[in-house]
C-alpha cells in the first residue's frame, strides 16, 4: 500500500518480530477519508488510530514471519497440570484421604480398585480452576497476537504435593518490545479481565453450594477443609459482597468448586499488583511511566510490611518479584513512551485498580 499519498510524514521500525509504521495522516484524510478507508483494506497486518498534538497518527504493523510454535510442550505441560489439579481437588472434596505428603504418596502408591473413580471426584475443582486460568491466559495471547506481538502460547506448571492447589500458575512469553503504552496496557490487562469473567459465576455457583458452619476465629467467614482440618482464609471486598447477597451466618466451608473461584479471585489479583512486569505493574507503567518506578517501590515496601504482620506469604511474594525483575522494579521501556493513552484505555486503567482493590485480601491464609 502507498502511504504517502495520505500522509504528511512516516517513520518504519523494524523489529525481529514485525515492522511497525508511525505515519504522520495529512489532515484531508485524518476522519480517515473514504481513499483511505478503502487502501487500509489491504493492509496485510492490524492498525489503529492515535491523536498527538501534531496531529492524528496511524500506527500499522506488518508481521515478518515467525518459527512455528512447539505445541506438544504446552499441550503436555496443560496436561500434567490438569491431572495434578484434579487429584489436588479429589483431596480437597475428602475423596482421596490426606495425611501429610508422605500419606498421600503412600495413597499413590496403592491405588486400589476405585483410584480413577477417586481421581475423577476432583474435577469439580480443576475444570473450573484451569478454566480460570486458562481464560486468563488466552487474554494476554489472543490480544497480543491481535496486536501481531510475538507471544508464546500459554506455559502451565503443575506442582504435584508442592502446592495445595497442584500448579503454580501459567504464563506466556512476550518475545519482543511492545510499540507503545496502549498495546502494553491492551495486552496487560486483557489476563485478569478474562480470568474475572470466568472466576465471578464460579465463585457465585461454587458459594451458594457451600455448606454454613460455626466461626473457628473471629472474622473467619470463609473456611476450608483440607483432609479433617478446617483452615480459614482471608475474604476480599468482592468475596465479602457474594456471601452477604447469598445470606447465611456463621463460616462458610468452601465447596471445591467455591475455592476454585477464590483461587480464580486470589489470582486476579496477585497479578494486578502493581510492581514490576506483573500485569499490574503493565497497567501502572502505561498509566503513568514518569512515576512507576517510584509508586512501585513505594507498594513493594508496603507489601513486605504487610508480610512482616499479616501473612508472610507476602514477603515471599515480594523476594519473588525482585528475583523475577533482576533487582529492577522500572518496567522496561516501550517503543514510542510518549504517545498518549486514549480515553478508552484510561478507562481501562481505572478498571484495573478498582479491580484489584476489590479482589486484594490483607491476610489470605
Amino acid at each position: 500500500m502507498d502511504l504517502m499519498k495520505f500522509v504528511d510524514r512516516a517513520e518504519s521500525t523494524s523489529l525481529p518480530d514485525r515492522e511497525v509504521v508511525d505515519a504522520l495522516v495529512h489532515p484531508a484524510h485524518a476522519g480517515p477519508s473514504a481513499e483511505l478507508k478503502d487502501a487500509l483494506r489491504s493492509w496485510p497486518g492490524p492498525y489503529y488510530w492515535a491523536d498527538e498534538s501534531n496531529g492524528r497518527h496511524l500506527i500499522l504493523t506488518a508481521v515478518h514471519p515467525r518459527p512455528a510454535e512447539r505445541w506438544w510442550i504446552h499441550w503436555a505441560l496443560f496436561a500434567l497440570t490438569f491431572a495434578s489439579v484434579t487429584l489436588s481437588g479429589a483431596v480437597l472434596a475428602g475423596r482421596l484421604p490426606y495425611y501429610g505428603v508422605l500419606g498421600l504418596l503412600n495413597s499413590l502408591a496403592h491405588p486400589g480398585a476405585h483410584f480413577w473413580t477417586t481421581w475423577a471426584s476432583g474435577l469439580a475443582f480443576s475444570v473450573p480452576l484451569l478454566s480460570i486460568l486458562l481464560a486468563h491466559e488466552l487474554g494476554h495471547y489472543v490480544t497480543a497476537r491481535r496486536h501481531a506481538v510475538n507471544a508464546s502460547p500459554p506455559f502451565f506448571i503443575p506442582a504435584p504435593l508442592i502446592s495445595i492447589i497442584g500448579t503454580l500458575g501459567a504464563f506466556i512469553r512476550i518475545r519482543t518490545i511492545l510499540s507503545d503504552r496502549r498495546q502494553l496496557l491492551d495486552i496487560g490487562v486483557a489476563g485478569p479481565f478474562a480470568g474475572f469473567v470466568v472466576a465471578l459465576p464460579v465463585l457465585i455457583v461454587g458459594l451458594a453450594r457451600s455448606t454454613t458452619h460455626p466461626l473457628v476465629a473471629p472474622g473467619a467467614n470463609l473456611l476450608l477443609l483440607v483432609g479433617h482440618d478446617i483452615v480459614p482464609i482471608g475474604s476480599s471486598l468482592l468475596t465479602g459482597w457474594v456471601r452477604d447477597l447469598l445470606g447465611g451466618s456463621g463460616g462458610v466451608v468452601l465447596s471445591p468448586l467455591a475455592f476454585a473461584g477464590w483461587i480464580g479471585m486470589f489470582v486476579t489479583m496477585l497479578n494486578l499488583l502493581p510492581l514490576a512486569q506483573l500485569d499490574g505493574g503493565h497497567a501502572l507503567y502505561a498509566a503513568l511511566p514518569g512515576l512507576q518506578s517510584r509508586l512501585a517501590l513505594w507498594f513493594w515496601v508496603g507489601l513486605a510490611v504487610l508480610g512482616w504482620f499479616t501473612w508472610q506469604g507476602w514477603l515471599v511474594w515480594a523476594v519473588f518479584i525482585v528475583l523475577m525483575s533482576r533487582g529492577r522494579l522500572a518496567h522496561p521501556a516501550v517503543l514510542n513512551q510518549e504517545r498518549r493513552l486514549p480515553r478508552s484505555r484510561v478507562v481501562m486503567a481505572v478498571l484495573a485498580l478498582v479491580l484489584f482493590a476489590i479482589t486484594f485480601v490483607p491476610k489470605p491464609f
